[in-house]
């Protein structure tokens, strides 16, 4: 028979188990100037914890631009979350105030346009995107993408398998 104190050493070794390597969660403006804000914090953010920069770097301008130009509602912020859960994957997420205004995937028009392209451009540095919604009345749009964990020597691969060859380079930044 398990005594109180065995299932608590095995309740925390769950705990931790299941805690994210690495988190960073911050609130800016819904203004140019707070999209400016979260690619530098996230820049140093990923530094600090040995991520390559590219291409989490564009990804999070792109997202975070979208919650400025599309999800932006007057006197409220949007929210930046880096979360690495498990070694070699970066979970970025930009949490805005407009549910109602859900992000659309199209494909490629064959007439050139000066705008619309930043969802294609996070589908294809992204290994996996998505949509989630919630809490009322928001929304968060989120992006996935692999990366060669510091000083595994392997390569970064992506959503086909098949690997990065500037991944080598960009791990050792």
């Amino acid at each position: 028979m398990d005594t109180l104190r065995d299932v608590n050493q095995r309740t925390q070794q769950t705990v931790r188990a299941q805690a994210p390597l690495h988190q960073f969660s911050v609130p800016l403006s819904a203004t140019r100037r707070g999209a400016r804000l979260a690619r530098l914090l996230a820049a140093e953010q990923l530094d600090a914890w040995d991520v390559p920069l590219d291409p989490a770097r564009l990804l999070v301008a792109e997202l975070a631009a979208n919650a400025v130009l599309h999800g932006r509602v007057p006197g409220r912020s949007f929210r930046l979350t880096l979360v690495v859960s498990e070694p070699g994957v970066l979970r970025i997420e930009v949490t805005d105030t407009r549910a109602e205004a859900l992000p659309v995937r199209t494909a490629a028009t064959a007439a050139p346009a000066e705008s619309g392209y930043g969802l294609l451009l996070v589908g294809t540095l992204a290994d996996r995107w998505g949509v989630r919604l919630g809490p009322v009345p928001c929304k968060t749009v989120w992006a996935e993408c692999g990366f060669a964990p510091p000083g595994s020597g392997s390569r970064r691969k992506d959503r086909h398998g098949r690997r990065s060859p500037d991944a080598a380079r960009l791990s050792r930044r």
